[in-house]
């Protein structure tokens, strides 16, 4: 709520004084949760003026809330509700959680029924302290993000803006935009594509949305990987195409596995018409599909008229001296639309993302773009082509590239010291996360050791519910570092390995307690 004005209704004939209806009602709105601590309220002249009262009425009120501490006034900050107001003025609100509260693990949420593709759970934004261990995967590192640089090129952008530039853009976004995009794929992915083949979205997940509703309708089958990402089983979920999952091992897709799985949901393999998968770091194991895997696919997808749609969420950052191209810079023959962002490179508020599209797909995808939404922000477009035309962005690729090199070793380091050989690691070539399975707490539930970390200060993710079939059989883990300094992530896994302990300790899991080991050194 802002501060321009309150909801509040005087009953000028009833028999109490003004000023306590104002009291009376600004207490309501704190207890209702409409005003919180830290709201402003409005200037007493302000509120005097939009009750029609005299001023005294609202001053004398907002002293005697003052004075029950539900008010508190700055000089030069104005008045606002105070940040204990909840629990001494207010004392029928629900009391504050304590510190271990915010980090309690929440269990899968069935979302659709009994449907295993719906079952597993994505963690909620979160918004810690810092003073929070949290290794939630996906989150750059923001705390180092040049917002000084970053706003020269919005104030750039809007200096040259002109009347066209704030009106409605073109669907396919800014042109000077999709142009830098063009030279970023052509140099970091090895993908040559015109610009005109590029269309900018509102972040990965508005192209993914609209290439399904593009390529597939009822009766159509969709592949994705086994185990993948929610957010995209729900967004392939809501077509009207059935969902096949099939497993992905150390050389990504198993290709060969797709025509029989097809078949076992009761449908013809020719029906598929998408396949999804994320070679450059599969989520969230993060393989990385090997060559001959990659011919085989696009292969199969050409032989079946299905589209692969590559979505290359990580495709920056990479930490070991081999990386692949984009699955799309092969020799494709129209079979690849490749999906990228800014959220991972840059910050996820940012909402640009965009995909490279065969020529046959453009026209359709401009269709339903210009439906959607018809364009995203042109201006901050711009100047996002600012910041990758005038070396903005590769400096801070480079920059954050030694960093994240630097946490995830520190990570690797501090996962081999607590946990020695009672632990496994993948997906350390690339990406932000790593997927951590701890082998000497096999017969542990997974939410048991997050509950058990979550009181200690730390927060984990379990990664059985991103498997439709298959859960690990040991606890597994995504552990995202990017965000934490390497101080703190050696903290964190100290923690961690602590709650493993008590939890191998209990009766009811059997097996020998862990102990803190030396293995290998993480890769430089």
């Amino acid at each position: 709520m802002g501060s321009s004005e309150l909801l509040i209704v005087l009953d000028r004939d009833g028999g109490a004084p003004l000023q306590q209806q104002v009291c009376d009602q600004i207490t309501a709105l704190v207890r209702s949760g409409q005003l919180r601590p830290g709201d402003a309220v409005p200037a007493s002249r302000n509120l005097a003026q939009q009750l029609d009262v005299s001023r005294t009425v609202v001053t004398r009120a907002y002293e005697l809330l003052g004075a029950h501490g539900i008010l508190t006034t700055k000089r030069g900050s104005g008045t606002k509700i105070a940040s204990l107001a909840g629990s001494t003025a207010v004392p029928d609100r629900a009391p504050r959680q304590g510190p271990s509260a915010a980090f309690a693990p929440q269990p899968p949420r069935a979302t659709d029924g009994d449907s295993a593709l719906w079952q597993p759970w994505e963690p909620p934004p979160t918004h810690h302290p810092s003073s929070a261990l949290d290794f939630r995967h996906g989150t750059p590192a923001l705390a180092d993000f040049p917002v000084a640089r970053w706003r020269q090129s919005l104030h750039d952008a809007y200096s040259r803006a002109d009347v066209s530039a704030l009106g409605y853009g073109p669907a396919e976004g800014s042109p000077t935009l999709r142009t830098e995009i063009a030279t970023l794929v052509r140099q970091s992915r090895a993908l040559d594509a015109s610009s005109d083949h590029i269309m900018v979205t509102s972040g990965a997940t508005q192209a993914l949305d609209i290439l399904v509703r593009m390529l597939v309708g009822p009766g159509d089958v969709v592949v994705i990987e086994d185990p993948s990402h929610t957010v995209l089983r729900q967004v392939f979920g809501c077509s009207e195409a059935t969902v096949v999952p099939v497993p992905v091992d150390e050389e990504g897709l198993r290709v060969g596995d797709i025509d029989a799985l097809v078949r076992a949901h009761g449908h013809d393999p020719a029906r598929v018409k998408l396949v999804y998968v994320t070679p450059s770091h599969q989520f969230p194991t993060g393989f990385i599909m090997s060559e001959g895997r990659r011919r085989r696919l696009l292969q199969w997808a050409y032989e079946h008229g299905a589209t692969v749609l590559e979505d290359d969420y990580h495709n920056e950052f990479t930490f070991t001296t081999e990386r692949l191209p984009a699955l799309a810079s092969q020799r494709h023959r129209g079979t690849v639309a490749y999906v990228g962002s800014f959220s991972k490179t840059l910050f996820p508020a940012l909402r640009i993302g965009y995909t490279v599209l065969p020529p046959h797909l453009v026209q359709p995808f401009l269709g339903i773009k210009w439906i959607t939404d018809r364009l995203t922000p042109t201006v901050a477009q711009d100047a996002l082509a600012d910041f990758i035309s005038t070396g903005a962005y590769a400096r801070h690729i480079s920059r954050m590239t030694r960093l994240y090199r630097q946490r995830r070793s520190r990570l690797l380091e501090a996962l081999y010291e607590c946990f020695g050989a009672e632990v496994r690691i993948s997906g350390e070539a690339a990406g932000l996360h790593v997927l951590v399975t701890l082998t000497g707490a096999r017969d542990v539930p997974e939410d048991e050791i997050a509950r058990l970390a979550a009181e200690r200060g730390v927060r984990i993710y379990p990664a059985s519910g991103y498997f439709v079939q298959d859960p690990p059989a040991e606890p597994t883990f995504l552990m995202g570092y990017a965000a934490l300094p390497a101080p703190r992530i050696a903290k964190g896994v100290a923690l961690l390995a602590a709650a493993v302990r008590e939890a191998t300790r209990r009766p009811e899991h059997a097996g020998p307690a862990l102990t803190h080991r030396t293995g290998p050194k993480a890769a430089p």
